[in-house]
């Protein structure tokens, strides 16, 4: 296997922002996953699969930390998705419980336009969080979650993601279902 390196970096422009706009659940085993045929690590097909949506704003987060062992000679990412739903309804409490129970795989759509594919081999788990009323009158009532995979690559990028649209340079068919305010 080749190791070597292949490109440089410079320092980039300082024109991103951090943030999650959105989340998207796919069922676990309903993806179908291309990669792009000149870059593994881009993918642009997930074939006919239904996304639900989950918008965010403000604390939520995605992190993916490189865990590699000399002496064992392996390498893995431990992708972890932080996030808070403002709310409490018995709507969401039957969809987290769903959730919790299975393994989806998760589109992360940040704010710079960017898609990637959480747990794109081995699903992502709802590994803790917590359903809160909150103590004084400006405290969270709703949902935090921590869904955490582990891949042998970091989380692929989706081909064409845009701003408006994760899913705009795929060839499959992707349907969104939005949620409702209830």
């Amino acid at each position: 296997m080749a190791c070597e390196l292949t490109r440089g970096r410079k320092e980039p422009c300082k024109d991103v922002v951090g943030g999650i706009k959105a989340v998207y659940f796919l069922d676990y085993g309903d993806v179908t996953i291309a990669y792009d045929t000149t870059d593994t690590d881009v993918i642009d097909d997930l074939g006919t699969v239904t996304a639900y949506k989950y918008e965010l704003k403000g604390n939520s987060s995605f992190e993916q930390a490189i865990t590699s062992s000399r002496e064992n000679g392996t390498t893995f990412f431990d992708q972890t998705l932080n996030i808070t739903l403002k709310k409490l309804t018995k709507e969401d409490n039957k969809e987290l419980k769903l959730m919790s129970y299975g393994r989806p795989h998760i589109v992360v759509h940040d704010y710079n336009g960017n898609a990637f594919l959480m747990g794109a081999e081995h699903g992502a788990e709802v590994t803790g969080g917590t359903i809160v009323t909150g103590a004084a009158m400006g405290d969270l009532s709703g949902y935090t979650l921590t869904l955490s995979a582990q891949e042998q690559q970091p989380a692929n990028f989706l081909e064409g993601a845009t701003e408006a649209s994760p899913f705009a340079g795929l060839s499959g068919s992707v349907t969104v279902t939005e949620g409702t305010n209830s």
